[in-house]
């Protein structure tokens, strides 16, 4: 394996095994009984994925967990109007969260004949309150440095290898995710989150509430980016109606959960929000509407 992965970089086991998993998807082969035959076949194959092809996720199971945040913010300011832009959007799914089905343990959300209905573990209930809120998604924007578009097969195909063939509910929501985006794809860009967001924040249109929100992406940027991101916020939120929605890495000790987080721009308090799941797949509710 050796002539394949010539490095020990952190992320070359993934790529190595997305690889695997795009030649089982795309040709049929079956490399997880006895993965030798094909990586000696495809050896210069796999070598040129390893290179060129970096890890790309997109769990749209977030969106589960993140719309309860976004209704608190309809909720907290009043909007019945909102635009999204997303850091770290890779394909775009989540930025199409109001277009899936959610159900919780208070009631549901959503279109009930939606191709993606969304559910999981709720260790304390989202509100009915907030449940009722129907705030609506006027224009929604993505930026990424390696964006996907699922709009290309190839690309789906390129999404899917990183979800573990193993992993089959993961691989089927992604399915219906994909039909639900390419009815109406969202805009991505590609680009750095901290160098273009005062840009994309320029550009906004009036009559919206901003939401600025970003999932796994703020794992990757420094503390000094994410200062950068936070002092572009503030100026904005001088000028138009502005708030952030972000997750925070677990304190020293905590593992194997998030912190959801909100801030109306420029100078409301950080809240929490919520404690989730990485990918989503439970949520504890920790505010309660006044």
């Amino acid at each position: 394996m050796r002539d394949i992965v010539d490095d020990s970089r952190w992320d070359r086991p993934l790529q190595l095994l997305g690889g695997l998993h795009y030649l089982a998807l795309s040709e049929g082969l079956d490399p997880w009984g006895d993965p030798v035959p094909v990586l000696e076949a495809r050896r210069d194959w796999l070598r040129r994925f390893v290179r060129e092809r970096g890890v790309q996720t997109n769990e749209v199971q977030r969106s589960w967990v993140l719309l309860p945040c976004f209704l608190d913010i309809a909720r907290r300011t009043g909007v019945e109007i909102i635009d999204l832009l997303e850091l770290g959007s890779s394909a775009g799914l989540n930025l199409l969260w109001d277009r899936y089905c959610y159900r919780y343990e208070n009631g549901t959300w959503g279109d009930e004949d939606a191709p993606l209905s969304l559910s999981g573990e709720e260790r304390r209930a989202v509100p009915a309150e907030l449940l009722r809120l129907q705030p609506r998604v006027r224009h929604r924007r993505g930026v990424d440095l390696s964006p996907i578009d699922l709009t290309r097969p190839d690309d789906t195909l390129l999404l899917k290898s990183f979800v573990w063939a193993d992993q089959t509910a993961r691989l089927e929501r992604l399915d219906h995710a994909v039909e639900t985006l390419r009815s109406e794809p969202p805009a991505l860009e590609r680009g750095d989150v901290v160098e273009r967001l005062p840009d994309l924040l320029a550009e906004r249109q009036l009559g919206a509430l901003t939401i600025v929100f970003a999932t796994a992406v703020i794992g990757y940027v420094s503390d000094e980016g994410h200062d950068q991101i936070v002092a572009a916020l503030e100026e904005a939120g001088r000028q138009f109606p502005l708030a952030y929605l972000w997750t925070a890495r677990p304190r020293p000790g905590e593992h194997g959960y998030w912190g959801l987080w909100a801030r109306l721009l420029p100078d409301g308090d950080a809240l929490l929000l919520a404690h989730a799941g990485f990918h989503g797949q439970w949520l504890e509710w920790l505010d309660a509407p006044e």
